[in-house]
C-alpha cells in the first residue's frame, strides 16, 4: 500500500483535506498584496523644488514660475530651480518658453513640493526619494526581492529538516510582525531592512502551504487544488487594489495588508504535519496521531484505528542521510539531475519573462491602468486552460506548450509595426497569460517530481531560480541601447529554450509522488525494481555506479 492508497482509504478528498486547504488558501490572498505593494506605497506624485523664501514674501507667495524653470511640456522642472528669482518672466514678451534662458539653476536645496492626488502619502514624500534619490525607491523593492530569494532557498531546506507546519507558523508570525514593522519604520533603512525580512517570511509561505497541500492531497486533486491556490494569487491583486483605493496612505495601507497574518498564525497551530515527512524523518508515532485525526475528521475512524506504527515504515523505505545533506542529494544522481536541471529552467524562463513583460507597460502605448487591468484579468482564464491541460494531456506538455506559447508572442512583437499597438498589445496579453499558465503548471509539475525527502528544498531551489529571473529582467531592459528589438529577442528566447528542456522531464500525471530519490532514479529508468539505494554512502556503491 502507498500514501496515496492510504488517503484514499482514510476519505481522499475529504472534509479535513477541503478545509486544510482554504486555510492554506486564504492566506495567499495577501501575498500578492506585499509582492505588488510598492506600486501603491511608493508611487510618485508630481512634484519640484520648494521655492527659496526672498526677502520680503515667503516661499509661498513667490510665483511659480519666477522660481522653477519649465520642462519642455511647459510643466514645473522637477529636480532644478533658479538660483535667483526671474521677475521679469511675469512680463507678457518675458521669455516665448516661459523659461529664462540662462538663468543660473540648482539642486532643490529645501525640498520638495508635492502636489495632492492619488500619491500624497507615500514613502516617496515622506523620505524625498526623488531626483538625485530616485533610485532608492527601486533599491528598496530590489532588497524585498533579495529576502524572497534567500528564502526560497533557506525555508526549503529548513522545512525538509524541522517540518513544514512548524515552519509556516513561524513565517505568518513573522511576515505580520515585519509587516507591521515596515508600517512603523522611522526611517528609511529600517523600511527597507523589514522588507528584506518581509520577503523572508513570503518566500516561506509559499513553500510551505504548496508542499502541505501536495502532501495531503490524493493524487486526481492536485491539479485542481494547484489552480484554486493560483487564483486565490490573482484575486488578491483585485484586494490589493480595492484595499489601496480606501486607504492611500502609505503606513495604513502597509498595516492593514499586514495584520491579517497574525490571525493565520494564530489558526495555524491547528493544522496537522505533513505524515509523509513525518515518516520519512523517522517519527511514525507523530504521522500516525494525524493520520487517526484525518480519518475522524473524514468520518473513517474504522479505518484510523486499523492503522500502527509498523504498518506506515512499510509505506516509506527511510534512505539514510545522504553525503552533503538535501542540496547535495538535487544533483547528485542522475535522475536528480535531470530534475534539478528542468525544474530551474522552467522557473528562471517563466518569472524571467514574466517581469519582462509586466515592467514595460508604458511600451504597449495603451492606458497604463487598462493594461494593468486586461494583464490581471487574462490570469483567471489562462490558469483554468492550464488546470484543464495537465489534467487532460499532462503536466510535461502543458508546461513546455505554455512556455513555447508565451516565447512565440513575445518574438511576434519584433515584427510587428510600433503603429499597430492592438495587436502588439493581445500578443502581450497572451504572453502574459501564457507565463501565469506556466506559473501555475510549475508550482504543481516541480511538487510532484521532486522526491518527499527533499521536496520543499525542490521548491526552494525552483522559487530561487525564479527570483534570480525577476531580478535580471530589468536589467535586460537596458539592452535596448544596443538595439530597440533585443530584450525582446532576449525574452523571447528564454522560454522557448526551457520548453525544449521539459522534454526531458519525466510525465507525473496520475503517478504517486516519490518519497525517496530512489523512487526517482527508477522513474527515470536509471534503477530496477529489484535494485538498491541510487544515494551512495561513504562506503557503498550502487550497481550504475552512481
Amino acid at each position: 500500500m502507498t500514501f496515496v492508497e492510504l488517503l484514499a482509504r482514510l476519505g481522499g478528498m475529504g472534509r479535513f483535506q477541503v478545509t486544510y486547504v482554504a486555510a492554506l488558501a486564504i492566506p495567499l490572498l495577501m501575498l500578492a498584496s506585499h509582492n505588488l505593494l510598492q506600486n501603491f506605497t511608493a508611487g510618485v506624485p508630481e512634484h519640484h523644488c520648494r521655492p527659496q523664501p526672498t526677502a520680503n514674501d515667503s516661499a509661498g507667495d513667490v510665483p511659480l514660475l519666477v522660481s522653477i524653470p519649465s520642462d519642455g511640456h511647459h510643466r514645473p522642472q522637477r529636480c532644478r530651480r533658479y538660483v535667483e528669482p526671474q521677475w521679469h518672466l511675469l512680463e507678457v514678451n518675458g521669455t516665448v518658453n516661459g523659461t529664462a534662458n540662462g538663468a543660473a539653476t540648482e539642486p532643490c536645496r529645501d525640498g520638495w513640493t508635492y502636489h495632492d492626488g492619488v500619491f500624497a502619502h507615500t514613502i516617496v514624500t515622506e523620505w524625498d526619494l526623488v531626483c538625485e534619490s530616485k533610485r532608492l525607491r527601486q533599491v528598496a523593492q530590489s532588497i524585498y526581492m533579495a529576502g524572497i530569494l534567500l528564502g526560497s532557498g533557506l525555508f526549503g531546506v529548513l522545512s525538509d529538516k524541522y517540518g513544514r507546519r512548524a515552519l509556516l507558523t513561524w513565517c505568518y508570525l513573522q511576515l505580520g510582525a515585519t509587516g507591521a514593522g515596515t508600517a512603523a519604520a522611522p526611517t528609511f533603512v529600517v523600511y527597507c531592512l523589514c522588507r528584506f525580512l518581509t520577503g523572508l517570511a513570503m518566500a516561506g509561505v509559499s513553500l510551505n502551504s504548496a508542499s502541505l497541500c501536495m502532501e495531503w492531497i490524493p493524487t486526481e486533486a492536485r491539479a485542481v487544488v494547484g489552480t484554486v491556490n493560483g487564483y486565490c494569487y490573482t484575486l488578491g491583486q483585485f484586494v490589493l487594489a480595492a484595499v489601496a483605493f480606501g486607504l492611500p496612505h502609505w503606513r495604513r495601507l502597509q498595516l492593514v495588508v499586514s495584520l491579517p497574518f497574525f490571525l493565520f498564525f494564530l489558526y495555524s497551530w491547528l493544522f496537522v504535519e505533513s505524515a509523509r515527512w513525518q515518516v520519512i524523518s523517522g517519527r511514525p508515532d507523530l504521522a500516525l496521531k494525524g493520520l487517526r485525526k484525518v480519518a475522524r475528521v473524514n468520518r473513517r475512524k474504522e479505518e484510523g484505528d486499523k492503522l500502527s506504527e509498523e504498518a506506515l515504515r512499510a509505506l516509506v523505505q527511510r534512505e539514510p542521510p545522504p553525503p552533503g545533506g538535501a542540496l547535495a542529494t538535487l544533483v547528485r544522481t542522475p535522475g536528480m539531475r535531470t530534475v534539478s536541471c528542468g525544474v530551474s529552467f522552467v522557473w528562471f524562463s517563466t518569472s524571467f519573462a514574466y517581469y519582462g513583460l509586466a515592467m514595460d507597460l508604458q511600451g504597449f502605448g495603451v492606458d497604463i491602468y487598462l493594461s494593468q487591468l486586461v494583464f490581471g484579468a487574462v490570469d483567471i482564464p489562462a490558469k483554468l486552460a492550464s488546470v484543464l491541460a495537465i489534467s487532460c494531456v499532462g503536466r510535461r506538455v502543458a508546461q513546455g506548450g505554455s512556455l513555447a506559447l508565451a516565447g512565440i508572442c513575445i518574438l511576434a512583437n519584433i515584427v510587428v509595426p510600433m503603429e499597430l499597438q492592438p495587436l502588439r498589445m493581445a500578443f502581450a496579453v497572451i504572453g502574459k497569460g501564457s507565463l501565469a499558465a506556466s506559473f501555475n503548471c510549475a508550482y504543481i509539475f516541480t511538487g510532484e517530481l521532486f522526491p518527499t525527502v527533499i521536496r520543499q528544498t525542490g521548491m526552494g531551489l525552483g522559487g530561487t531560480m525564479a527570483r534570480v529571473g525577476g531580478m535580471v529582467a530589468p536589467l535586460v531592459r537596458m539592452a535596448a541601447d544596443v538595439t530597440p528589438v533585443l530584450p525582446l529577442v532576449i525574452y523571447g528566447a528564454a522560454p522557448i529554450i526551457s520548453a525544449i528542456a521539459t522534454c526531458f522531464l519525466p510525465e507525473t500525471r496520475n503517478a504517486p509522488l516519490p518519497e525517496t530519490v530512489r523512487d526517482v532514479e527508477r522513474r527515470a529508468g536509471h534503477l530496477k525494481e529489484e535494485e538498491e539505494v541510487t544515494v551512495p554512502l561513504s562506503t557503498t556503491k550502487t550497481k550504475d555506479g552512481a
